[in-house]
């Protein structure tokens, strides 16, 4: 299902120069464009971080809530960090190219997580990666009524005051997810012809199940028998996991693309005039460059310019790929956005949304904002 093409001969010359220059960087330093011995090394802490303080939780006998509580908001940062960190760059297939690593690695981190990989990737790899910020094609920016995440969406009377309610409904995002959005999606995708002909329908419906039984026993239920409390209280604490998870995954994700330079798109034409790599540019801004230890925990998401021109290539390669990217794009007068900070982005993002709340039309500021290295 193609819902737009781009144009092949717009700033061709650009995406021309920009693929050269990166794969010379590659060859020339003789890297590999998976996972290094950083990555593998980052996977193992992250796995810890999330695990190890289930594992305190069900087997130290600890009866204190706000402890308790605590190591369960631990686990939420650590559910966040997996998505971001690892499962996020091992869907995109930038982890690895050996099958067997990438299956045991999608396990680890899908199934402790406790989503559906195949609906993720329509989602998020083809989808949001293919027509980023388009209306009715990027499910990233759907405004599900409550929200009005661009200027073409309606504005209604309460969105005066999205800035103030978006971070209650941005944590419940893995809550969400796990309990509804998968079957919710996988329905939706096959009415829209996005699931492939001949695939088996009933077992993938089985394997979400599976997988969301594995999780629940894991993370609720074996929980609710080991710990002093009654289910409620447990529930609790295996809610503010979530509240954590989503509201720190939202943030990250959410100002890279609507931000005031952000560009949006909506038309019923298949043809964008547009080239693909400079829609990317226009639709997408960095934040925190400067950040190594920003970069380590969000899994190189800061890079989003980056990330979006070249989802196959692992995220611990991003900084050395912005400055190519930034020096291509000053060469041939191609905005390149990006933020100082990762506040700096969070603030941006809500004054976006305060924005479009209040105002029918607004002005894109299409400013190139490049952060210094």
């Amino acid at each position: 299902m193609i819902l737009h093409k781009f144009s092949p001969t717009i700033n061709k010359q650009f995406s021309i120069a920009l693929k050269q220059r990166v794969n010379d960087y590659f060859q020339t330093n003789e890297l590999n464009q998976n996972a290094n011995g950083e990555m593998i090394t980052k996977t193992v802490l992250m796995l810890l971080f999330y695990i190890a303080p289930l594992g305190v939780i069900l087997f130290a006998g600890l009866s204190n809530l706000y402890v308790l509580f605590g190591l369960w908001m631990i686990m939420g940062v650590g559910k966040s960090l997996i998505g971001m960190s690892v499962m996020h760059d091992n869907l995109h297939g930038s982890y690895t190219k050996k099958k067997w690593v990438s299956e045991f690695v999608g396990a680890l981190s899908t199934w402790s997580i406790g989503i559906d990989p195949a609906i993720w990737k329509i989602q998020h790899n083809v989808l949001h990666h293919t027509y980023t910020n388009i209306d009715h094609a990027d499910e990233d920016i759907e405004s599900r009524y409550i929200f009005r995440f661009t200027p073409n969406q309606p504005r209604r009377w309460f969105h005066r005051f999205q800035h103030l309610y978006a971070p209650v409904f941005y944590s419940l995002l893995t809550f969400i997810w796990i309990i509804a959005k998968d079957f919710i999606k996988l329905f939706n995708y096959k009415s829209k012809g996005l699931i492939k002909p001949g695939h088996n329908f009933t077992k993938h419906v089985m394997t979400i199940v599976a997988r969301k039984v594995f999780y629940v026993a894991v993370f609720l239920v074996a929980p609710t028998f080991m710990l002093p409390y009654s289910f409620g209280i447990v529930f609790l604490m295996f809610l503010s996991m979530h509240l954590v998870a989503g509201l720190i995954l939202s943030l990250v994700f959410q100002p890279a693309h609507v931000v005031p330079t952000s560009s949006f798109t909506e038309t019923e034409e298949v043809m964008i005039e547009e080239n693909w790599q400079v829609h990317q540019l226009l639709t997408t801004s960095n934040f925190g460059m400067n950040s190594r230890l920003l970069s380590w925990l969000i899994g190189g998401l800061n890079f989003q310019v980056e990330h979006h021109l070249f989802p196959n290539i692992c995220h611990v390669h991003y900084p050395k790929l912005a400055k190519i990217v930034q020096k291509t794009a000053a060469e041939f007068n191609i905005p390149y956005y990006a933020q100082k900070s990762f506040g700096a982005a969070v603030m941006n993002h809500f004054i976006m949304l305060r924005d479009l709340g209040r105002q029918d039309k607004i002005e894109i500021a299409f400013t190139p904002a490049v952060a210094g290295n």
